[in-house]
């Protein structure tokens, strides 16, 4: 396997002709989601809520979350560094390509779909770090812009643990200008949009644990600090259209999750042996 950037620079996204542009799903008749749903990702670039797992399917998957996030922060890591995890964990290699949610990123993307994404991002009780207002597409090597996150909630997720935010619209603006963070900010990521509020309105978006959203890599999203007593986990899981080129190595992240790669430009990884 070559080696890919794994968070690639300024400089070098910078040097790329990506297409960010804001796709619109054309599929008048989908097989999981509703035809209002399909046309309110379009208008409002998500889809939320969409029940994912049960009760005690999710309380599985947060049990072994629980006995690998000791594991990392035994070894050095944080909270938020278990990072491209489908390449090294079977669990999580079966969580991006379980049927139902491929399903529903289906009928927004197509027939032909590949997974190549999957980070945790974990607040831990008065952890003091936001995740500041951003587009996920300001940090993948990709293009076209075809491609969404599926968040899906591991603890419930709601106002009070700092679940995630929406500015609704806002994916038809394009690519937006943004600022390196400062180490005021206390953020998560390493980008900030400030002034969220002149490209649409707010929207909340908690969710039971074991329930998901879907929103466009142009949708300015983010969240704020959890304040609570109350851990708020979620697994980000990545998709993108198979005709989306990924530059800088980021290929080899795939799995081919729905259909064919009729070019085989992207690697369609084995599930890792590790639990």
């Amino acid at each position: 396997m070559k080696a890919y950037s794994i968070v690639p620079t300024d400089q070098e996204l910078q040097s790329l002709d990506r297409d960010l542009r804001f796709y619109p799903t054309s599929n008048d008749q989908p097989k999981n989601l509703t035809r209002e749903q399909v046309a309110g990702f379009n208008v409002d670039g998500y889809v939320a809520p969409l029940q994912i797992f049960s009760t005690e399917e999710i309380g599985a998957i947060r049990n072994y979350f629980d006995g690998l996030l000791a594991r990392v922060l035994k070894s050095g890591g944080d909270s938020y560094s278990i990072s491209s995890a489908h390449m090294k964990y079977g669990p999580v290699h079966d969580i991006l390509t379980n049927t139902k949610i491929v399903d529903y990123v289906s009928d927004l993307l197509g027939d032909n779909v590949i997974g190549w994404g999957s980070h945790f991002f974990c607040k831990m009780p008065g952890d003091g770090k936001a995740v500041a207002w951003h587009q996920d597409a300001s940090y993948w090597p990709l293009t076209p812009s075809k491609a969404v996150t599926v968040w899906l909630a591991i603890d419930d997720a709601d106002e009070e643990n700092a679940c995630m935010r929406f500015i609704a619209g806002s994916h038809h603006h394009g690519h937006m200008t943004y600022r390196p963070s400062s180490s005021d900010d206390h953020n998560v990521l390493n980008q900030t949009i400030d002034n969220p509020e002149q490209y649409g309105r707010v929207v909340w978006n908690p969710l039971p644990a074991g329930w998901a959203s879907i929103h466009s890599d142009l949708l300015l999203h983010g969240s704020e600090v959890n304040r609570s007593t109350r851990r708020r986990c979620a697994l980000t899981l990545r998709y993108c259209a198979a005709e989306v080129h990924a530059a800088l190595g980021w290929n080899e992240k795939g799995v081919q999750v729905r259909g064919h790669d009729a070019r085989n430009h992207w690697t369609n990884l084995s599930r890792p042996a590790t639990e």
